[in-house]
């Protein structure tokens, strides 16, 4: 007979986690071959930031050379002038021969000059060059005179000159001629750029995309005939960022941005350094693709590989790892299930580890949860009952002792909720209105009978004794914490926007928005029920009634809202010998003329 080994009743989690890490033990080799990859990948990032950086600081380096050799060749000529002319470049001397010659041979000296013109201090001179200054290139020159006058270089903006296969992207550069601290004239030289464009198309064959920016991010040279001197380039994130620099940019920045193409976008990655003394700046830019295509590759290749070394651990962890998180997603759904206030939940999971008799656990949890929520709910709703049948009842009491306000509170309360609803409420302020509106009187328990009950109109000094009932009511409820919120409902009910109500005489936004809703409720029952010392109105009489009040004594919000509800029907007043009554027209919310309240102050006490 087979010797049968003890099965346990439970399988400790831990051997199971120990067994797994077994299973995946080169995993920390992965790791490690993702960290070297990581390395890797920031040195050819590096690498090709680094390129950006070095392609933009030599052609800013170039074009600096150029402007710098350009000044000193200005300088030159500016000396060559004063003493050739002995400083007298009058309209009388400009166009001496000497004067002319040093110009022309000013222009012959570099291919990069196209034209130079000399101007003495009456605007009148001599020019030499192989292109004439048409009306753009003209303002220029003009510009650039005025800055002279001021003793100011002038370098200016990029223009083409010319048109088709002959034309040509040029800038003027201007300097004064000055002798003695006097002005004397203006030199001015127009540059080809072109030495500039046959740099960028060198870069551009590189596989980058270069071009010149001024500081306002207009366009001076590009590589293709894509970009169009003087073309608004501030549509790109890399060029806005060096306007937005200004003056601040004096380092090479490298920036990853997104260039849109209609519906599409295609994300690049550019750098920009300033050309200092022009205020310009040489940007590179390239799709981020492409720009890191080698960190592409190089990342394929890893995973590829890595993919590979653990692709036995992942498939033999799998079913290891399935046999853990199965039951834990379980246990995990059921308690979401009981978050949401689902107590019904149980656990149907046969597992022999920790997490099977965790299972037993949280389903005999579940059962006691969901009873004790059930007997809490249970006394609860009971608890609320009592609360509110016990109000209703305090109430009631109160309208008892006046056999003329019968069911006042309890249509006082159902007027008010309807009123605060149709002004949009939270439900919870709602609630508060109920219970304030169903209270409203009760400090009339305290006020005698024989005033209370009194078949007439009441004497100035039982009015002043009626009147107590508001803040009588108040002290009665003030030590209930639980009522705390209700009780302004009760204090303030009679209070006046215009400051004549009682008892406390406030005004306006003094008085909060829930004794302004019980008042207009409390008004419109005292108008359309039966008092010793007045008949019943009828409902659009009381109504027209209530509205000249608004904005006076009543706010004008509630009485609009009391309007609305009754026009839809959902205030129905009924009496002895009356059918339905007629609907009262729309109220508008615009104040009318005031109609005297007579005796309403009265009415409603």
């Amino acid at each position: 007979m087979a010797l049968k080994l003890p099965i346990p009743s439970r399988i400790p989690i831990l051997y199971v986690i120990l067994s797994v890490l077994v299973l995946i033990s080169v995993v920390p080799m992965y790791f490690y071959s993702a960290q070297v990859q990581a390395i890797n990948r920031e040195r050819l990032i590096t690498n090709e930031r680094l390129l950006q950086n070095t392609v933009t600081r030599s052609l800013a380096d170039d074009i600096s050379q150029h402007e710098t050799m350009l000044r000193l060749m200005l300088t030159n000529l500016s000396s060559a002038l004063q003493v050739a002319s002995g400083g007298d470049i009058s309209s009388a001397h400009v166009e001496a021969p000497e004067l002319r010659a040093l110009l022309e041979n000013f222009v012959s000296s570099s291919d990069d000059l196209a034209y130079a013109t000399l101007l003495n201090s009456e605007g009148k001179g001599i020019s030499a060059g192989r292109i004439a200054p048409d009306a753009f290139l003209q303002r220029e020159l003009e510009r650039a005179y005025s800055a002279a006058r001021e003793g100011r270089i002038y370098n200016g903006q990029a223009l083409v000159v010319g048109s088709g296969k002959s034309s040509r992207t040029v800038m003027l550069v201007s300097a004064p001629v000055m002798y003695g601290g006097r002005f004397l004239g203006m030199i001015g030289s127009v540059v080809d750029l072109q030495f500039l464009i046959r740099r960028l198309q060198e870069v551009n064959r590189g596989g980058l995309t270069p071009y010149v920016i001024d500081s306002e991010g207009r366009l001076v040279a590009g590589a293709t005939p894509d970009y169009a001197t003087g073309q608004d380039m501030t549509n790109l994130e890399i060029v806005r960022n060096f306007v937005e620099e200004g003056a601040k940019a004096q380092l090479a920045a490298t920036r990853e941005f997104t260039i849109g193409n209609g519906k599409s976008s295609t994300k690049m990655l550019g750098t920009y350094s300033p050309v200092l003394n022009l205020d310009w700046a040489v940007v590179v830019q390239k799709p981020r693709d492409e720009a890191y295509r080698a960190v592409y590759e190089m990342q394929s290749s890893a995973r590829i590989l890595a993919a590979m070394a653990v692709l036995l651990s992942i498939a033999i962890s799998f079913y290891a790892t399935r046999r853990i998180t199965n039951p834990l997603e379980v246990l995990t759904e059921s308690s979401r299930a009981i978050a949401r206030g689902d107590f019904s939940q149980r656990v149907k999971l046969k597992s022999r580890t920790e997490i099977g008799e965790l299972a037993v656990t949280f389903n005999t949890m579940s059962e006691e949860l969901e009873q004790f929520v059930f007997d809490l709910k249970r006394a609860a709703k009971e608890n609320r009952e009592l609360f509110m049948a016990s109000i209703q009842m305090l109430a009631g009491a109160v309208d008892e002792k006046d056999p003329y306000t019968r069911g006042h509170s309890d249509r006082v309360t159902r007027y008010s909720v309807l009123i605060a609803r149709e002004m949009g409420m939270k439900e919870d302020f709602l609630e508060i209105v109920r219970i304030s509106a169903q209270l409203h009187d009760v400090g009339k328990i305290g006020i005698e009978d024989r005033i209370l009950k009194k078949p007439g109109a009441l004497t100035p000094e039982e009015f002043d004794i009626m009147k107590t009932h508001t803040t009588k009511g108040a002290n009665i409820l003030r030590p209930v914490p639980q009522l705390k919120e209700m009780i302004p409902g009760i204090e303030l009910h009679h209070e006046s926007l215009d400051g004549r109500g009682y008892p406390h005489g406030l005004k306006g936004d003094e008085i909060p928005v829930l004794p302004r809703i019980i008042a207009v409720a409390d008004t419109f029952d005292a108008l359309t029920t039966n008092r010793p010392y007045q008949q019943a109105h009828e409902v659009h009489e009381a109504l027209r009634i209530i509205h000249s009040l608004s904005g006076k004594r009543l706010d004008p919000v509630p009485v609009f809202a009391l309007n609305a509800v009754y026009q839809r029907g959902e205030i129905r007043i009924q009496r002895p010998g009356m059918g339905v009554p007629p609907a009262a027209p729309v109220v508008p919310t615009p104040a009318v003329t005031e109609r005297p309240a007579n005796a309403v102050a009265a009415e409603t006490a």
